[in-house]
């Protein structure tokens, strides 16, 4: 692939990742104002379970997705300081190694703290 090739598919994988949170982030805002509104206090156990397998099922998939944008994005990354003459944005974005690592630590990391955070708000009281 040239140089041209390799920045338009990191971009498509960096939209991706983006694309991915959206419906997570919206998960989370329906249980934020749930939770915020207390209808999770008089909610049966079935509908509190429910709502953390929801939540549990979109991110996972958007892990997953995410996760696998990073492990393709590293591999473009090789392909790109393999180019010998490259732009200074090829440059760049070839050295964004550390920053996609650091990236694939958040989302998990992240990932499990909101979660943490979402079965306290529909199971606490």
């Amino acid at each position: 692939m040239d140089e041209k090739s390799l920045i338009k598919q990191w971009n498509e994988m960096r939209g991706q990742i983006i694309q991915s949170q959206i419906a997570p982030a919206l998960v989370l805002i329906a249980i934020t104002v749930l939770a915020s509104l207390q209808v999770f206090n008089d909610a049966p156990s079935a509908a509190k379970y429910l709502a953390l397998g929801v939540a549990a099922a979109t991110g996972i998939l958007a892990t997953i997705s995410q996760y696998a944008a990073v492990r393709e994005g590293e591999a473009l990354l090789i392909d790109l300081r393999r180019l010998e003459k490259r732009s200074a944005v090829a440059d760049k974005i070839a050295d964004s190694r550390g920053l996609l690592s650091l990236s694939a630590i958040a989302i998990v990391g992240l990932d499990i703290g909101v979660f943490a955070l979402v079965v306290w708000a529909v199971l606490g009281k």
